[in-house]
């Protein structure tokens, strides 16, 4: 059964997804660099080295390989040609390219088309133009290529974003033909501040891929490696071989040459000897003198042929040479690749371990936070049995409030008006008293001035005197009686309206002993009368929602009561 990831279809499948996170990654890198960087760039910036390395990986993908003599070349630079075709800006792009007298490799020209086209700001528009054209890409693509699937109109899409930079390129004095086009993942792959959230997690997916993508990279250049190696051998072998028919060549060449000069030889001598001598069979020496002649132009025809046969051997030699050069410099290119590949890979093993210390240590805070939680919810639950409890002893509070204010009403009903009557009473009594006070204390004056008056009857007659003052006593006494009756119901009468009546005596603060008429208040818990500075704070009471207005002493002694009683 075939392995799936052997399949061409996957492995180009995977090429092109690794290539979209790739673009996608260095045209991210590059707008936000260049934006923090703030000015125009050039050439040697390094992440725009890379996104242009990253391009030429996208438009390679998936290229037909056109077979010649030095081998099979693949080159991006015929599909970028169609770009004048479909948009008529480009043709001054391609004719600057052409133009330019330090290229002379179709991958030079396709480097130097994606330079200008970046600094016109119409990279977008021309990929867009020519990914819609399938039809004219088929000729230079394969049919599951970038360039051909939806993977290539995301990275045309992404290339808008770059119009925001400016950038200034001079092609006239860089070397765009040699340069080696190898990504450079460490730049975006060493970044410190992936580590929390979904955006860790999405970097962290992005490495991996990544991962992938220079593990087949890798595989990829191994058998490109393998594949030039063997063509290498091939190359050897036929050049020996060209050696050989070369030598072989050279020793027909030189008995050819001997040949003609023997001919030569005899030609001239036949000639001499008919001039000398005389012409006994003619016909036998002017066939022979044919035969000499037809053998003469087939040798030099042959010659001819050896001659020219030798200067395509010597064409070849001179192209198997330069291929020789060019196959070593890019298997040097490829060695170069493999060993930062590989330095690559090391640092991704470097990152991978760092990550899976700091996922350990991202548990460890997560089980941690899972226990916080747990007793969090513990004392929630505590704290909502305690606001039932609470809500529960509200209720009752309120419940006792109600018959509370239930039974103040019956008793207003049923005690209003006894308690108007007494009072009545008592403002009576306590008018008679005072007549009574003022009636006795004029006749004690008067007595007193009927004693001086008459001299020596004083002692005579102390009995009336007496009994004046046991009566009085005893109106007193009668007095007396009603006041401590009316005393004995509440110490402050209030009227309808819950209001403490007006007494004509002024009131004291029960708490400093001082004059509270003017700024009285009565505390709602002990009924007690107190100035402001000793009553100025407010409590609920159970017998009410709202906070109400205490004494000092009863709001010290609820304060303990509260504090003391279980939530």
């Amino acid at each position: 059964m075939r392995d799936d990831t052997e399949d061409p279809n996957y492995l180009m499948a995977n090429e092109r997804m690794n290539l979209m996170n790739m673009a996608k990654l260095s045209i991210k890198g590059l707008i936000e660099s260049a934006l923090n960087l703030g000015r125009t760039l050039d050439s040697d910036y390094a992440p725009l080295q890379q996104f242009f390395v990253v391009m030429e990986h996208c438009l390679k993908h998936g290229l037909k390989a056109k077979k010649t003599f030095l081998g099979q070349n693949k080159s991006f630079w015929g599909p970028l040609e169609l770009v004048e075709k479909l948009v008529p800006e480009a043709a001054e792009i391609t004719a600057s390219v052409k133009d330019l007298p330090g290229l002379k490799t179709p991958v030079g020209r396709g480097r130097a088309w994606l330079r200008l086209a970046l600094m016109q700001k119409k990279l977008s528009e021309y990929m867009k133009a020519l990914i819609n054209k399938k039809e004219l890409l088929s000729e230079f693509y394969e049919p599951n290529a970038l360039m051909m699937e939806e993977e290539g109109a995301i990275i045309a899409g992404l290339l808008v974003g770059l119009n925001v930079i400016d950038a200034n390129f001079c092609m006239k004095g860089e070397d765009l033909d040699s340069q080696v086009g190898v990504i450079d993942f460490s730049m975006y792959l060493k970044d410190g501040n992936s580590s929390k959230g979904s955006e860790g997690d999405g970097q962290i997916t992005a490495i991996l891929d990544q991962k992938n993508y220079v593990e087949e990279l890798n595989r990829h250049l191994n058998a490109t490696v393998n594949n030039l190696q063997a063509k290498v051998d091939a190359l050897e072998k036929s050049n020996t071989k060209l050696t050989e028919e070369l030598a072989v060549a050279n020793n027909r060449i030189i008995t050819l040459q001997e040949d003609m000069e023997r001919v030569k030889e005899e030609s001239s001598y036949i000639l001499e000897s008919n001039r000398k001598g005389p012409k006994p069979d003619r016909t036998s020496e002017g066939q022979a003198l044919n035969e000499a002649r037809k053998h003469l132009k087939e040798e030099t025809q042959l010659r001819l042929d050896v001659e020219k046969e030798l200067e395509i051997q010597i064409s070849m030699r001179q192209e198997m040479e330069l291929a020789m050069k060019m196959l070593e410099k890019d298997v040097c290119e490829k060695q170069d690749a493999l060993v930062s590949l590989r330095q690559q890979l090391d640092d991704l093993r470097a990152l991978k371990h760092e990550l899976a210390f700091k996922l350990q240590s991202s548990d460890l805070g997560v089980k941690q936070k899972s226990e916080l939680n747990s007793r969090l919810e513990e004392k929630t639950n505590q704290m909502a049995a305690t606001i039932k409890q609470l809500e529960q002893r509200l209720r009752q509070a309120e419940r006792g409030r109600q018959s509370a204010e239930l039974d103040n009403r019956l008793f207003k009903q049923d005690f209003g008006d006894k308690i108007n009557s007494l009072q009545l009473e008592v403002e009576e009594l306590t008018r008679q008293r005072n007549q009574l006070e003022l009636e006795l204390k004029q006749e004690r004056e008067r007595r007193l001035q009927n004693n001086r008056s008459i001299p020596g009857k004083g002692s005579q007659k102390p009995e009336p005197k007496t009994d004046e003052k046991h009566k009085i006593q005893e109106e007193n006494v009668k007095l007396k009686k009603p006041l401590e009756e009316s005393h004995r119901l509440p110490s402050h009468p209030v009227n309808e309206q819950d209001q403490p009546l007006p007494s004509e005596k002024p009131q004291m603060c029960q708490l400093c002993q001082e004059d509270c008429s003017l700024t009285k208040n009565v505390c709602k818990n002990c009924r007690g009368t107190f100035c402001n500075a000793c009553s100025t704070n407010e409590l609920p009471l159970p017998s009410s929602i709202k906070p109400e207005r205490v004494c000092n002493p009863c709001h010290e002694h609820l304060m303990k009561q509260y504090s003391s009683s279980p939530l």
